[in-house]
């Protein structure tokens, strides 16, 4: 069968096509036609070595996957054959708190990826995944869509009439948005495209804020939300965004730390987490209980992810190269 392989050292020049066995499902196991898989931030890192520089090569990257249920092994009851499944990103992690045994079970690194013809995964990490959505749309549910997920209702509560801000059009950000409106809550989106806000603003974004023409764009917020700053906010720039993200929440609200795209490290002022009561927790995406959940209100309210442009399964390169530009709005996804 084809695989995608990152092959002798990292770098998208060593991304090839590759010859692997095709495999076969044991006890407990299903194995996956696949369908379509989408692309995360955290999987260009891992090809440029830059996430796990000690990851053995060659690997299978990219963590989202979605497709048919094409054998089972002995003993599997979760899934039938000719079922619709995405690949959960934490393998060993169904519900519960993680810990470190469950932490290193993670798709796309350190175990293989989703960029190959056929997938052999254990029955309890896949799901099923809303029928109204197309492959390529619901292979951006696993990492994305969860991560949103865990950090505006797993662990953040959120509730109607709570107000969200988003960073940038990203995935991530855009299912925030998105669920964000799903529970009725007010969302704010910060972009340095007016372009992409206005598209924001028509699926129902509230506010829009472009921080290269406003960079003390925490204050904007703050008095965007009557004056009191927000109830939580999604933080996928990381050190070198945290600190107009202080700014911006209210007296006691909630700043999901999730991505990294400004850096890892900085000068940081703790000082308002402090005199501000703030909770910042820490979101690595999220298990598989928190997975099914999020499903099930996609599809009661029939929520369609943003998909920004499908590249064939080969052309995994031009994908990452149009990720790593920043050119999307949404999602890029791959087509098998």
């Amino acid at each position: 069968m084809k695989v995608i392989e990152v092959q002798g050292s990292f770098g998208l020049e060593n991304l090839a096509v590759a010859e692997r066995p095709e495999p076969e499902p044991g006890p407990g196991e299903v194995k996956i036609r696949m369908k379509a898989s989408s692309l995360n931030f955290r999987d260009f890192l891992m090809v440029q070595g830059l996430y796990n520089p000690r990851q053995p090569l060659p690997i299978i990257p990219c963590s989202d996957g979605v497709g048919e249920v094409v054998e089972i092994g002995e003993g599997v009851s979760r899934v039938r054959m000719g079922d619709r499944v995405a690949g959960c990103f934490f393998q060993g992690w169904p519900s519960g708190e993680p810990t470190v045994e469950k932490a290193v079970t993670t798709l796309g690194s350190p175990l293989d990826g989703m960029l190959a013809e056929y997938r052999v995964l254990n029955e309890e990490g896949v799901v099923h995944v809303p029928e109204h959505l197309s492959d390529e749309q619901a292979a951006t549910l696993p990492c994305a869509a969860l991560t949103a997920w865990s950090a505006l209702v797993t662990y953040g509560g959120r509730k109607a009439g709570d107000t969200i801000l988003v960073q940038g059009t990203g995935g991530v950000s855009m299912f925030g948005l998105q669920i964000g409106k799903m529970i009725g809550a007010r969302v704010v989106v910060i972009s340095s495209s007016n372009e992409k806000l206005d598209r924001a603003a028509r699926m129902g974004a509230d506010h829009g804020i472009n921080y290269k023409e406003t960079p003390k764009w925490g204050k904007a917020v703050r008095e965007w939300a009557d004056g009191l700053g927000v109830d939580h906010v999604i933080e996928v720039g990381g050190a070198g965004t945290l600190q107009e993200s202080l700014q911006a929440v209210r007296i006691g609200g909630e700043i999901s730390m999730i991505g990294v795209l400004s850096g890892g490290a900085k000068e940081l002022n703790i000082l308002p987490i402090l005199m501000k009561n703030v909770r910042v927790q820490g979101i690595f995406v999220g298990h598989r209980e928190g997975f099914e959940a999020m499903n099930r209100a996609m599809a009661l309210h029939k929520l369609a992810p943003v998909v920004d442009r499908v590249f064939p399964f080969q052309e995994v390169k031009q994908a990452f190269q149009v990720m790593e530009r920043g050119e999307h709005f949404g999602k890029i996804c791959l087509a098998f």
